[in-house]
């Protein structure tokens, strides 16, 4: 994935529940193009997650398996949900987002993710990170 973060992670605050934990960013043109683009199953399992930023819409065209893609506002609140979107298909786009995080299939369902849930992102690796 382009972008890799070690120790990067999507955690939704509203549920208390991690979206991610092993999370990458895209945020250049190409590696937003590229996305998860060519990606297998076994390189995106769980705890894995892709945050697209800026983007308003997806699509799963030349994947192979289903995503899970949540949408966020500027302030990182969830504005859209896209669950289990098959490969080969355009998600809507959503005028309202500002960036997307797209996980394995069924991380919405699993964590009880929901419109208006307040997410927190952090893509510092542990080491960039301020001692707590």
């Amino acid at each position: 994935m382009s972008g890799s973060v070690a120790g990067g992670y999507a955690f939704n605050r509203t549920r208390s529940q991690y979206l991610a934990t092993r999370l990458s960013i895209a945020d250049t043109h190409w590696s937003r193009l590229r996305g998860l683009v060519g990606k297998t199953t076994s390189d995106f399992q769980q705890e894995r997650g892709l945050w697209i930023v800026p983007c308003r819409g997806v699509h799963t065209l030349g994947m192979r398996f289903p995503i899970d893609v949540i949408y966020l506002s500027p302030d990182k609140v969830v504005v859209h949900l896209e669950t289990a979107l098959a490969p080969w298909r355009f998600a809507p786009v959503r005028l309202k987002a500002a960036s997307v995080l797209e996980l394995p299939e069924n991380t919405i369902r699993s964590t009880g993710t929901t419109i208006g849930d307040q997410l927190e992102i952090d893509t510092r690796s542990a080491g960039e990170r301020a001692p707590a």
